[in-house]
């Protein structure tokens, strides 16, 4: 059987006890005090979910006996009955007693029974939300152990396997076998690549914005050295016109560049002979502007639209594969330090991206 909401109802004048009990006996299980430090005493003995209390009492108001109950027992929703048509005595009983309905005396039964079933209906939505709060937080917590399962337990045999990879090479009895060598580490880094793309999706979407001084040649170049790589015939072109400090979050700048370089290389075209990257970035006090333009296979203007949406892959001339998270992530990074993002395209020509992101140097 479900437990009754326990309501107190605190009066100095013992016949509106006698009544409200009365009244509220069947469907709650009420308590009753003559006065404040009578309550207390009842307080102190029993969970109350919601507290009544008439603001004229001898000592103790009903504000002031409110207020003192906030601290204590934080949980409990409260309700003044007050015979004073004072918006002042309104006022005070909201701000410091943290009241949520009033009552003005002579009450009325149904009104008054309304009332408390809206603080008794409030009530029941707070301990529901704090128990979500409780779940959320178990998940969150699950979820961060995932995360760091995939990072480490899953990325080191992927590793491992490219390590092979690169001994089976060094075995001329395997050469015959390169072709299939090759497929292996191909679907392996394709793998570690989504991998990595899921470790960023979840840093991005829980960690806080971090403001730090930002060198954006040093970090763009640093970048580039890890992914020039992927194809070392692309003419990288990076102008940087950055004369004052600018603040930012390091994390997410380096996986807005990390993501939209990757794909600037990944989606070149392949009889291109004369491949580029172009980055220009250009930083005043107010704002970073940031312009990177390739001459890779392009965008269908059809597929502009989507190409931010998570998962989305659009088809290509080259049958090159994506992961439908980098995009992504790189507009949620850029919303996260309420900066914007455009791109403009054409097939077979080239795309370029257009990036706002606000200096923080003048925030604390």
């Amino acid at each position: 059987m479900k437990e009754k909401v326990k309501i107190l109802f605190v009066d100095d004048e013992e016949n509106n006890l006698i009544s409200f009990r009365a009244n509220f006996r069947k469907e709650y299980s009420v308590f009753t005090a003559l006065s404040a430090e009578n309550a207390f005493e009842i307080l102190k003995e029993n969970t109350i979910n919601i507290i009544v209390s008439d603001q004229r009492m001898p000592g103790t108001t009903g504000v002031e006996f409110l207020e003192q109950t906030v601290k204590l027992y934080p949980d409990s929703i409260r309700l003044l009955i007050t015979g004073q048509a004072d918006v002042e005595v309104v006022i005070d009983a909201i701000n410091r007693g943290q009241v949520s309905k009033y009552i003005q005396k002579p009450w009325d039964w149904e009104k008054l029974a309304i009332s408390i079933d809206n603080c008794v209906t409030l009530y029941q939505s707070r301990e529901e939300l704090k128990l979500k709060n409780i779940e959320l937080h178990k998940i969150n917590d699950e979820l961060n152990k995932f995360v760091y399962s995939i990072s480490h337990d899953l990325r080191s045999p992927l590793t491992s396997i490219l390590g092979i990879i690169n001994l089976t090479r060094l075995m001329p009895e395997l050469k015959p076998a390169d072709s299939y060598f090759d497929m292996i580490e191909g679907r392996v880094q394709k793998l570690d690549e989504l991998i990595k793309k899921i470790i960023h999706y979840y840093k991005n979407s829980r960690a806080e914005v971090l403001m730090e001084e930002i060198n954006f040649k040093g970090m763009v170049l640093s970048k580039w050295e890890l992914l020039k790589n992927q194809n070392d015939v692309i003419n990288f072109n990076l102008n940087v016109n950055q004369e004052t400090i600018f603040k930012g979050d390091l994390y997410r700048l380096e996986v807005i560049f990390e993501n939209l370089m990757s794909n600037a290389i990944k989606y070149q075209n392949p009889g291109n002979k004369s491949a580029f990257i172009n980055i220009e970035i250009s930083v005043d006090e107010k704002n970073a502007k940031i312009h990177l333009s390739d001459n890779g296979i392009g965008i269908d203007p059809k597929y502009l639209d989507n190409i931010f949406k998570l998962f989305f892959r659009s088809d290509n001339s080259i049958n090159v594969e994506g992961t439908g998270i980098g995009l992504y992530i790189v507009k949620e990074a850029i919303e996260k330090m309420r900066g914007n993002i455009q791109v403009f395209s054409e097939p077979l020509k080239g795309t370029s991206f257009e990036v706002t992101i606000p200096n923080k140097s003048n925030y604390e």
